[in-house]
């Protein structure tokens, strides 16, 4: 049986009549990127490279790969240092610290030197044949690192302090954004009716030829059997999931995930298969689908119902992948 998830609220503007299908890819943050949109006649501009350019925009100034980005420079900045934040930037780490300050440090953007303790940064990587898994007294040298160096964002000036030692990294949220990014980029060319998708995480907005909402399939575990099956009209909407089997290494008995527990120091070891997060903007599912990962589903669901986020939990136990459902997941449901 297939779950199906609709929005609440549906705009019944059709596309203009002669509007045409166009499809528009291309690789960006180390993946794919997708674009499928209902173009008005007589739009008289380059979509696709219009596209491209809003993504590396992005890597421009959020990638810690590029040793030339913004992201990179002010982690390698001396402390004390002021630094003055494009709009793009500023959107994410303001949104990036007010989800760090509401779930009490289960999701932080500045957990980057963690990530590359345990070898899902850009260099010394897991997969490598000399790297090793950090031991207690490196993770909690690294936790006591942490809480002496916390960026602090001067929203009137739109600028970000580096403590000292502040290691950005915003790989759980920079894909969601740019996802948002794509869709913005549509609706100013004049475009109203597209689905755009980065590394898989989806938005969605209008309908498509024949008036039919962009129906996508939830992502779910490819490791972990068959799992609950479930599909979603993205009218309006936009989804994320974050997975353990995405990246991860064996370490002893335990799968070490790239998702982290900054409270902790370690990967998760809560059994959260996925979660997966629908809301209004792609940067927002993005981010609440990795903290909600770690809180766990006792916590998550908690916190998600208080404050009608939709979430859905896939947790791993001895039957295989057990289906968990926040109320304004099940309140999707058609």
């Amino acid at each position: 049986m297939r779950a199906v998830l609709v929005p609440h609220a549906i705009d019944l503007a059709m596309p203009a009549a002669g509007s045409t299908l166009h499809q528009a890819a291309g690789r960006s943050m180390g993946t794919s990127w997708s674009a499928r949109m209902l173009v008005p006649p007589h739009l008289d501009a380059d979509i696709d490279a219009a596209l491209q350019r809003e993504l590396n925009e992005i890597v421009a100034q959020m990638s810690h790969w590029e040793e030339a980005s913004l992201l990179s420079r002010y982690n390698r900045a001396p402390g004390g240092s002021w630094h003055a934040l494009p709009p793009q930037f500023f959107d994410v780490i303001d949104f990036a610290l007010q989800v760090h300050e509401d779930t009490a440090g289960a999701y932080d953007p500045a957990a980057g030197a963690l990530v590359n303790l345990w070898g899902f940064g850009s260099s010394a990587r897991h997969d490598q044949a000399d790297f090793r898994a950090p031991g207690a007294h490196e993770v909690a040298a690294r936790l006591a690192r942490r809480a002496q160096a916390t960026p602090q964002l001067d929203r009137a000036g739109r600028r970000l302090l580096q403590p000292g030692g502040a290691i950005l990294d915003f790989s759980s949220i920079a894909k969601g954004y740019g996802v948002d990014r794509l869709g913005i980029c549509l609706e100013r060319l004049g475009v109203r009716h597209y689905l755009v998708e980065v590394g898989g995480e989806l938005r969605g907005a209008g309908v498509k030829p024949g008036g039919e909402p962009w129906w996508v399939e939830i992502e779910g575990v490819p490791d972990g059997g068959a799992g609950p099956e479930a599909v979603i009209a993205l009218h309006g909407l936009a989804i994320a999931t974050s997975g353990d089997y995405r990246s991860y290494f064996d370490h002893g008995t335990q799968r070490a995930s790239h998702t982290l527990d900054p409270r902790t120091g370690h990967p998760i070891a809560n059994g959260v298969a996925s979660c997966t997060v629908v809301a209004g903007t792609c940067m927002a599912a993005d981010a609440l689908s990795t903290a909600l990962t770690v809180m766990g589903t006792q916590a998550g669901l908690a916190f998600a119902d208080a404050r009608g986020i939709a979430a859905r939990y896939l947790v791993r136990n001895a039957g295989g992948l057990q289906e968990h459902l926040s109320t304004a997941w099940r309140e999707l449901l058609q």
